[in-house]
């Protein structure tokens, strides 16, 4: 979807009270909150509105309260859907720990023909809060359950999208949601499995020095391999060190650090010949 084409209104307001009421959004998982984490996943968002209590966060937002406070998930929604204008809005918790831009991506591509797009979790079960919405039948909605009930105060999130055409959407881990320290502890654990770590790492290292770059990782490893072996064990990690600061000096970007990456890989080679 074209940037800017999608808002984002992310809740962050809850009690936590399964997790003794810590503020939930700041816990880390992979070594980020788990409110940046999310925030990394909709970066491409016109507008992205946190409704719960203001907190330091990875990049800028706009802030929203429900009213009341604590008034539950169709308020906190209203609250920030008012800040939105883009004619699709994304509707996440913020505490999702395994949420991609890739997922969100589905989501906004699974709203073709529908006025929603919410993933389900694997018991089959709805997940309204990691879902794409039309903003108009959302906005429809709210008004009719403010009518019909007086006010929004306390009513579920389920009311509220029941009444839409939904398209329901099938992801192994991106509606896993933490509500408790056992969930957190699942989740710390499942990013440190072989299959996820250095993507993990790479993803959370790129977020903390503010760096947008698609790394091709399996290059750098055969390249730190090959230096190893070929050199010597601490070549690795001062050649790849070296041909990240190289791809720097000519402007960064995919294309420069293939090329860096290329050039000491065939050094490397050989250099490894020549044994």
């Amino acid at each position: 979807m074209t940037p800017g084409a999608y808002d984002a209104v992310i809740l962050a307001g809850g009690a936590a009270r399964r997790l003794g009421g810590v503020d939930k959004p700041a816990l880390r998982v992979g070594g980020r909150a788990l409110l940046d984490r999310v925030l990394d996943a909709c970066r491409g968002a016109g507008r992205t509105v946190v409704v719960g209590p203001r907190r330091p966060t990875a990049r800028p937002v706009r802030w929203a309260r429900e009213e009341p406070p604590g008034g539950g998930p169709v308020a906190a929604v209203d609250a920030g859907i008012r800040q939105t204008t883009a004619p699709v809005v994304l509707v996440l918790s913020a505490d999702l720990p395994f949420l991609t831009d890739e997922t969100v991506e589905t989501l906004l591509t699974g709203l073709q023909g529908t006025e929603g797009a919410v993933l389900i979790d694997p018991d089959g079960r709805e997940q309204p809060l990691v879902a794409a919405y039309r903003a108009e039948p959302l906005r429809r909605g709210i008004a009719l359950l403010a009518t019909e009930h007086g006010g929004l105060g306390g009513l579920p999130l389920r009311l509220l999208v029941s009444e839409l055409a939904l398209a329901r959407l099938q992801h192994p881990t991106a509606s896993f949601d933490c509500d408790t320290w056992e969930d957190i502890t699942t989740a710390r654990a499942r990013i440190r499995e072989h299959g996820h770590v250095l993507d993990e790492w790479i993803a959370a290292v790129k977020a903390e020095l503010g760096i947008d770059l698609d790394v091709d990782t399996a290059a750098l490893l055969d390249l730190a391999r090959d230096a190893a072996h070929g050199v010597a064990r601490p070549a690795a990690p001062l050649t790849t060190f070296l041909v990240g600061y190289a791809a720097a000096q000519k402007g960064g970007g995919p294309e420069a650090l293939a090329a860096a990456t290329e050039k000491a890989a065939a050094l490397a080679a050989r250099w490894a010949e020549e044994q």
